[in-house]
């Protein structure tokens, strides 16, 4: 993962000291609550329905086992042992007091943490795929061009009050597990037909109110030219982005006003001011910082163990989980493994300070010291020996962290919704809780097979639940709590955004709901098909007419 030079610490250390007078000035009256927020916000500070949350910064999700342990550490300090693993893989502390805020910014500081930009209208947190770098198919490893992009735009001045948040996601495999058609900015690279490093360019995606899935604005932009390229889309969307209504303030609505074509050629008329600039990647810069990146210590090892298959063949629990948590590697006799945080009752992306102390412990002994967040709420262990896997699995199923759920019905993506985000208009995580309980027989998680059940408390969607194959979004009805069923919702280079099947239902009928989708699902696949292949194959009116076969009452 990449590691601090003296500037970069003096900047996260700067920053802390202003942040902490900034406080102390606030708490003794001298800052209105109008003035601290936004100053707050451009340190991750929210103030949720109960108590503040702080967002913590994992910047493409990569995490030393040193920095988790230190979240495990001041989780229990300052917190209530415990936080939670969002939708973008950064951290969130849900009960932390404004006045620990500071000391707890000092203490990310000492592990090169911080929380900046992970709120505000500026650009946040770069994202990635969590198998960057050792997925069999990466075509390029964009870790190094993800921290240049990050450098560039923490504290950039121009973009620092933009209309709206702003989202960039980098994508360098064949399938993409970033959602960069989700994103404000999608970067997508690979190499061309001259075997050069290029990127193709999407712009305009974001979930939330007005769901749309992003437009290639360029086919094949030189990647030196991604920082200047990105620069020219953020000024068009800076100059003419509404700022007069919140809701229509976001790039994707300024795409869909002007037309794809238009966009672009205000785009490409601003880049012929920054093409070949100051901001223009060199090989020297991409070579600095890639330096930051220590390199693994792979082993020559074989691509196959005999201790490894003897276990699959003697102990099917085992076998389980290694079917659902174990991914191929593209290091001959690796493998990265998934840690579920979605057992059966518990919320989606939560993990204890026990558990993070656990884990850190798991990636010194089993891989390198590393692990990654990801954006479905779970963490990832990179670099696993095959020899390895049986003992990593004893030692991650005693911590509660080994249920072999990964790309089932119960790996669902959740937001905290209303029982903390004072934005929420319905609570998310006890719908989740109570699916996962309707569906604790693995056997027939197994048999449902690969599904994406996605969650989120209001329009916001920090659940993505418009790209679950099955989404869910609470809604307020006359101030109760009701929930909109969406399917056919997809991520990946096929994305798809859902539709709503119909009438919202209460909280009780939700765990029905599902299972009367998975049944259609069961009765109507073929042997090879996925659920999400089923929906797009038969449409939805076999499921809303299976739903709705009962009980049909206007809500």
């Amino acid at each position: 993962m990449y590691k601090y030079d003296e500037i970069d610490q003096q900047i996260v250390d700067e920053r802390v000291a202003q942040y902490r007078d900034q406080v102390r000035r606030y708490l003794a009256g001298e800052l209105s609550e109008d003035e601290f927020r936004p100053l707050r916000l451009q340190n991750g500070l929210y103030i949720q329905r109960h108590a503040p949350m702080l967002r913590i910064a994992v910047p493409y999700g990569m995490l030393s086992s040193k920095q988790l342990r230190k979240l495990g550490d001041i989780a229990q300090k300052y917190d209530r042992s415990y936080g939670h693993f969002s939708t973008r893989q950064n951290l969130q502390l849900n009960w932390p007091k404004l006045e620990d805020t500071p000391d707890i910014l000092a203490e990310l500081a000492t592990v090169q943490m911080h929380a900046i930009q992970t709120s505000g209208n500026c650009i946040r947190n770069i994202t990635t795929d969590q198998f960057v770098g050792i997925a069999p198919d990466e075509v390029i490893d964009p870790r190094a061009m993800a921290e240049i992009i990050r450098q560039w735009s923490t504290f950039h001045p121009e973009f620092a009050l933009l209309p709206r948040k702003f989202k960039i996601a980098v994508s360098g495999t064949k399938q993409d597990r970033a959602i960069v058609q989700a994103h404000d900015i999608g970067l997508e690279f690979y190499t061309d037909n001259n075997n050069n490093v290029a990127v193709k360019v999407w712009v305009g995606g974001g979930l939330g109110r007005t769901p749309i899935l992003g437009s290639v604005i360029r086919e094949h932009l030189d990647w030196q030219h991604a920082l200047t390229y990105c620069e020219a889309i953020i000024r068009v969307y800076n100059l003419h982005g509404r700022r007069d209504n919140m809701y229509k303030a976001r790039i994707k609505i300024l795409t869909k006003a002007l037309g794809i074509n238009e966009f672009r050629n205000q785009v490409e008329a601003e880049w012929t001011h920054l093409k070949d600039g100051p901001n223009t990647i060199t090989e020297a810069e991409l070579a600095r910082v890639a330096k930051h990146f220590d390199p693994m210590p792979y082993e020559n090892l074989s691509a196959h163990d005999a201790s490894f298959d003897a276990a699959i063949a003697s102990n099917p629990a085992f076998a389980a989980w290694v079917k659902r948590c174990v991914h191929v590697h593209k290091q001959p006799g690796y493998r990265a493994v998934t840690l579920s945080l979605k057992p059966h009752g518990q919320a989606p992306g939560d993990i204890t300070s026990e558990q993070m102390w656990a884990v850190a412990d798991l990636a010194d002994e089993f891989s390198f010291g590393e692990l990654r967040s990801s954006h479905e709420q779970n963490l990832i262990l990179a670099d696993v020996k095959l020899a390895d896997l049986y003992k990593l699995w004893e030692k991650a199923r005693a911590q509660g962290l080994a249920t072999p759920n990964i790309g089932l019905l119960t790996d669902i993506i959740c937001c905290p919704g209303g029982d903390f985000c004072s934005l929420a208009n319905a609570k998310s995580i006890p719908i989740a809780q109570a699916i996962q309980m309707q569906f604790d027989d693995l056997d027939y998680l197994h048999d449902i097979g690969d599904i994406e059940l996605n969650i989120s408390g209001c329009m916001n969607a920090c659940g993505h639940h418009h790209v679950g194959h099955i989404g869910i979004l609470g809604v307020d009805k006359d101030g109760s709590e009701w929930y909109q069923v969406s399917i056919g919702g997809k991520q990946g280079n096929d994305a798809s955004l859902g539709s709503v099947i119909g009438r919202a239902f209460s909280a009780e009928e939700m765990p029905g709901v599902i299972q009367k989708l998975i049944e259609v699902y069961i009765q109507q696949r073929t042997p090879e098909e996925r659920f999400i292949d089923t929906v797009r194959r038969i449409g939805a009116p076999p499921f809303k007419a299976h739903v709705y076969a009962k009980n049909e009452v206007a809500a």
